[in-house]
């Protein structure tokens, strides 16, 4: 698995290693506890990410958890009740971005899911590699398919470097949650939701491995064709959550009400029935049955060069998206998961040997409740269509400085201005900022509009401001950055939910770890951030951590 491809990816990260080598000369020797540099390493790190979880449906839920699922970690490892995201800007790609490199969006580069080229305002998705192609899969416009746009490395990129024997496999459900954890020295395997299939692309690989094609063959997508998502618990047991079929609540794809049937009506599976497999516990169930078949084929954890294998579950991010945290169809699924690792878990033990591996699992971001639920409990909530605000404010803007369009479009958190315009009005950008900023905060449901200036500034005290500069970086991200009101989404969709703030519900997520050895058991009540995974991990392996770090080792129980 290991040959002219890796090479090549070697070379091409040739300047982050060098760097990273220079920052370890300049910082010295990584710390380690006594305890983890007595300790033999694992055999296999597992690094779950279970997209679109925000911690407080950990614990709300915890009375209806399986023995083994998330109470492994809860019961009988380390569990972070107060971990957050320090960026502002909480959406999947910063989030992937930021978990196994430590580095904050102001260093990786990895702004949102996807940006605008400043000069050109061309679209650029965070995964996109237009050189590199999927295997046996059509590659749509803009897929996603390296880690090109990704500008720091990652603790299996510092572990690869040392020790090329290991191995560093991400899968996911989606493009980004594979390859961004991946890193540059590591395999990506995503959800084809067009085929059903799990591929790789031509940047980590010519062809797939015999084993990839067999998981395919089998079409394990096509075991979920008729089968009902049905709720695992009797009525009772959901009425804390919101009830099904709330006119906020998605009605598309497999429905808002359970039972659901994926693929009804629908006479064999096709394009159609693969994309719902996503947004329902069959998903997440999929992803895992790929990683086990990578397990077994690529024998992770077989020896002792430790292997890094880091399983991103997509579905319950679609769940959010389309019924709301709030929804019993999100307290249902949420109840599947933890069914799902549990099976994964016990599997894991029998295989590699549960003195063998540490697990860890976080989330990408949070989820805000549906507005309109919100609204419906007397919260100040609602929706802000952008197209209707970017139109109301390109006219506000021609009435102080002329005919144009002055303000492009979004980009991520901000907008895009056309500067070639500005500079032929013999105007000066700042002056432009400011005033579409004025306009902006007339807005109801906008919270505050930070400028260039302040972007580039020192203030610490404004609220938000800093989050939003760890979301901001020099050369990718719009001069002006916008934050919205609690409970309030910048959609014009009609019903569903988002997340991609700076507040507790978006940046509240768990950070749970389970490896006796290394991890120690108990709640963990200082405040801590995801930034700070990688350089635990990097202790626990006994590597430096990532050269653009920004977080520090987690205070493990282990140590106290």
């Amino acid at each position: 698995m290991i040959g002219t491809t890796s090479r090549r990816r070697l070379f091409l990260l040739s300047g982050l290693a060098a760097a990273a080598v220079l920052a370890g000369c300049a910082s010295g020797p990584q710390s380690t506890t006594a305890t983890a540099t007595a300790a033999a390493k694992p055999k296999l790190i597992v690094f779950l990410v279970v997209d679109g979880l925000p911690m407080r449906q950990v614990t709300g839920y915890r009375d209806q958890l399986v023995p083994d699922g998330f109470n492994r970690f809860l019961q009988r490892g380390a569990w972070f009740a107060d971990a957050h995201y320090a960026h502002g800007h909480t959406v999947t790609a910063a989030g992937h971005a930021v978990m196994l490199s430590g580095a904050y969006p102001q260093r990786s580069g990895i702004i949102s899911n996807e940006w605008r080229d400043r000069e050109t305002g061309e679209t650029i998705y965070c995964t996109q590699d237009n050189a590199h192609q999927y295997i046996g899969n059509k590659t749509a416009p803009l897929a996603g398919t390296s880690p090109k746009n990704y500008k720091v490395e990652t603790v299996g990129d510092v572990l690869r470097t040392v020790q090329p024997e290991s191995k560093v496999i991400g899968i996911s459900g989606k493009d980004r949650g594979a390859i961004l954890p991946a890193g540059h020295l590591g395999q990506a395997y995503m959800y084809m939701s067009e085929s059903g299939q799990f591929a790789s692309s031509t940047y980590y690989m010519k062809e797939h491995p015999a084993w990839v094609n067999a998981f395919n063959a089998a079409k394990p997508a096509d075991a979920f064709f008729k089968k009902t998502w049905a709720p695992l618990l009797p009525e009772a047991a959901y009425a804390r959550s919101s009830p099904d079929g709330q006119p906020w609540q998605s009605s598309g794809g497999n429905g808002n009400k359970l039972p659901a049937i994926v693929g009804d009506k629908m006479e064999k599976p096709g394009p159609m029935f693969y994309g719902n497999i996503l947004p329902s516990p069959f998903g997440d169930e999929l992803t895992l049955a790929f990683a086990r078949a990578a397990i077994e084929a690529e024998q992770l954890g077989a020896d002792d060069q430790t292997d890094i294998l880091s399983v991103s579950l997509s579905s319950h991010d679609y769940v959010n998206h389309a019924f709301g945290p709030e929804s019993r169809l999100s307290h249902d699924h949420f109840l599947h998961l933890d069914r799902y690792l549990q099976g994964f878990f016990q599997y894991l033990d029998a295989k590699v040997g549960a003195g063998n591996y540490v697990a860890m699992l976080t989330a990408d971001h949070g989820f805000a409740d549906t507005p309109e639920y919100a609204a419906s409990r007397g919260l100040n909530a609602d929706r802000i269509n952008p197209s209707l605000t970017l139109a109301w404010l390109n006219t506000e803007l021609a009435k102080q400085f002329g005919e144009g369009k002055w303000a492009r479009g979004y980009s991520a958190a901000g907008l895009l201005f056309d500067e070639k315009l500005i500079a032929s009005k013999g105007l000066k950008s700042a002056d432009v900022y400011a005033a579409a900023k004025k306009l902006l905060l007339q807005v109801d449901g906008i919270a505050d509009v930070f400028t260039l200036e302040q972007m580039q500034g020192t203030d610490r005290q404004t609220p938000y401001l800093e989050a939003m500069r760890k979301s901001w970086h020099p050369d990718v991200a719009a001069p002006l950055q916008i934050v919205v009101k609690p409970n309030w989404l910048y959609s014009s969709r009609g019903g569903g939910s988002s997340h991609g703030t700076p507040y507790r519900y978006d940046t509240h997520v768990p950070i749970l770890a389970w490896g006796p050895t290394w991890i120690g058991q108990g709640e963990v009540k200082r405040p801590v951030e995801v930034a700070d995974i990688a350089p635990t991990l990097a202790r626990i392996l006994q590597v430096r951590a990532p050269a653009q770090a920004q977080g520090k080792p987690l205070p493990l129980p282990i140590g106290r």
